[in-house]
């Protein structure tokens, strides 16, 4: 709750928002104390006096009453009776949502019909119907606005809660002998009750406007009882003559629901989980770059080559530094493992190669990245879009997410390939075929009409390596690319890899948790840890022999079959946080050859024989040594 909080306040016009709804429910609810005249007395003597008169700071209406008075009091009636409405309708509808929902079957086919008949009706006429029928008043008024507005709430709810009545959850707690009402109480509810929240902050204002309009036709609130609505509907006579009576009620209606909706989206902002997280942020086109520093000159040789690169992500007054200095390189035909614990910084090392970190939040802060010796940091949009998926093109860890669920296989082939080559709608199809073929997918002719979720997950991440190949890219970075897959499947997939990368001389980034892999597959490896790499070589010489004590106890965490028994070691602790990092050694903490001088200033990744470590005091293997 706290968290939330701090997210809504962050935001200041959801903030504005808040104060402004404040005051105006500060006021209305202080009104019976406040020295005011009566809003029913009429005095026609002193009727359409203006604004600042004495005795009537807002003026008079038509018939001589205070319009500050019945303003305060219209206003009061108002905000109950649109809060009561938003209440209501968010109860019934989210109670017929959730029952719809979790049944299911017929009983979810007959509610979600009848409420597709009364969304069939525009909503004014809906209310208008409703009250014709029960005769004007504030009350029907209410039960109209209301009624209009359960469908809305259905339909939301229901769509939430299909989603959440087979997940895993539920059924355990069907297991554990939970009846359905306790598992609706228990177990749902929760889990929807932050939607019904945002929903009623964002539709309260649209129920004060709709309660508005019908006490201006005269169909809410009657003489001489005043809402905001029924003030207008009085005024309008004389709009020409005396505006102010008309301005003074529309004034205070702007500000409500202008507020309410500002509160409203700040509310959504700090509630929901998604936009917490950024998931439905609108990112840049490409990641934003305030570099803090010179361009480093090129050491490095190779087809793409990183050095001093830093990316942070800038959360309110927090800099999160998940890459803080990354240099590595990779030659045409030559595959680079990237490995380390989650959060070490690889993916967003590599994201950060074509500016793909999500901006905001992300900010490359220093660095290079040359791809034959042209820096991409900072380049035009035409430049990057042009190498992504044209020069270097990327493998994502779950193509289930990554490949559109709407779209065939093959339609989304033809439009990677037409992004970057001058082809046909034929030509590319044929293309697109031959990709299916090479990455070894049997028949491709039919499987390029399947939807994504008609294809094993093996197959799904074939055709992410057939788009990665489709414009003849001559980088290739894999994020985690057989994470997902069994074993079998695995194996097939790091095979074909290697096939291609040999056949096609492609440079590889192949990053991954798996030594096994990286055994498998890479050529050279580089561990990183806090944003940093801490050793870089040959992959039989890192394994074999690993100097870093951080990769001496990521290898001893993996277990072996077939070694006998063995202790399977952990490393104790967890990684600092990326916005605190200690001074010195970041693995200082969990390193047991730690000693006062790694803590103190930054330590340097050296050369040490054929591979480069970050470490003061790195680990010794005098047999591989000697052999050296």
């Amino acid at each position: 709750m706290t968290a939330a909080f701090l997210l809504f306040s962050r935001n200041r016009m959801a903030l504005a928002g808040g104060v402004i709804l404040f005051i105006v429910l500060l006021l209305a609810l202080a009104v019976p104390l406040l020295p005011l005249a009566d809003p029913d007395v009429t005095n026609t003597a002193n009727r359409f006096r203006p604004p600042f008169s004495d005795g009537a700071l807002l003026g008079t209406d038509h018939l001589g009453r205070d319009l500050l008075s019945r303003l305060l009091w219209g206003t009061r009636l108002s905000l109950a009776v649109g809060f009561a409405a938003a209440t209501i309708a968010a109860t019934i509808g989210a109670a017929i949502g959730v029952v719809a929902g979790f049944y299911g079957g017929r009983l979810d086919n007959i509610i979600m019909r009848g409420v597709d008949m009364l969304m069939a009706f525009p909503y004014i006429l809906l209310a208008l119907a409703i009250v014709a029928a029960l005769g004007p008043g504030l009350l029907n008024a209410l039960i109209a606005v209301a009624a209009v507005n359960v469908p809305f709430f259905a339909r939301n709810i229901r769509g939430i809660t299909v989603g959440l009545a087979h997940k895993e959850f539920v059924d355990a707690a069907r297991l554990s002998g939970l009846s359905r009402p306790q598992i609706i109480l228990t177990e749902i509810l929760p889990n929807v009750l932050p939607v019904i929240v945002i929903a009623m902050s964002t539709t309260i204002g649209w129920m004060i406007l709709e309660t508005a309009g019908l006490s201006f036709l005269g169909l809410g609130s009657q003489p001489p009882q005043a809402d905001l609505g029924s003030m207008l509907g009085e005024a309008r006579a004389a709009l020409i003559s005396h505006p102010h009576t008309s301005v003074v009620p529309g004034v205070m209606i702007l500000i409500i629901v202008m507020s309410i909706n500002l509160l409203g989206d700040g509310i959504r902002d700090a509630l929901d989980p998604r936009l917490k997280s950024g998931a439905l942020s609108r990112p840049m086109a490409a990641t934003r770059v305030k570099r803090e520093g010179p361009v480093p000159e090129p050491t490095l040789d190779g087809i793409l080559t990183l050095e001093g690169l830093k990316t942070e992500f800038h959360v309110g007054t927090r800099r999160l530094r998940a890459v803080g200095g990354v240099s590595l390189a990779v030659r045409p035909g030559e595959c680079l493992g990237i490995i380390g614990e989650s959060g070490s910084g690889k993916s967003v090392t590599a994201l950060s190669v074509t500016g793909l970190v999500a901006s905001p939040p992300g900010v490359i802060t220093g660095g290079a990245v040359r791809y034959r010796g042209e820096d991409l940091i900072g380049a035009p949009y035409e430049r990057l879009r042009a190498v992504r998926g044209g020069e270097i093109a990327y493998i994502f860890q779950d193509p289930l997410a990554t490949l559109h669920p709407l779209y065939r296989v093959g339609d989304q082939l033809v439009e990677a390939i037409q992004a970057h080559q001058n082809l046909g709608r034929k030509e590319a199809s044929a293309k697109a075929v031959e990709l299916l073929r090479d990455v070894r997918i049997p028949n491709p002719e039919r499987r390029i009409a399947n939807y994504p979720h008609e294809m094993s997950g093996g197959m799904r991440q074939r055709v992410g390596i057939a788009m990665a190949l489709a414009n003849d890219p001559e980088v290739i970075i894999a994020d985690e690319p057989t994470t997902a897959l069994d074993v079998t499947v695995q194996a097939q997939i790091l095979s074909l890899l290697d096939d291609l990368r040999r056949s096609r001389d492609l440079a590889i980034v192949f990053i991954t948790h798996d030594f096994g892999v990286v055994a498998q597959l890479c050529d050279r490896v580089a561990v990183m840890y806090a944003g940093k790499v801490v050793e870089e070589g040959p992959t039989r010489s890192v394994l074999e022999a690993p100097r870093h004590p951080y990769t001496a106890r990521l290898i001893a965490c993996v277990p072996e079959l077939g070694g006998g028994r063995r202790r399977l070691e952990a490393i104790p602790g967890l990684p600092p946080p990326v916005d605190r990092l200690p001074d010195g050694c970041a693995f200082a903490d969990r390193c047991a050859k730690v000693r006062p001088v790694c803590r103190e200033g930054d330590i340097p990744l050296a050369p040490q024989g054929d591979r480069a470590v970050r470490c003061l005091f790195p680990e010794e293997h005098p047999s591989r040594e000697a052999a050296e």
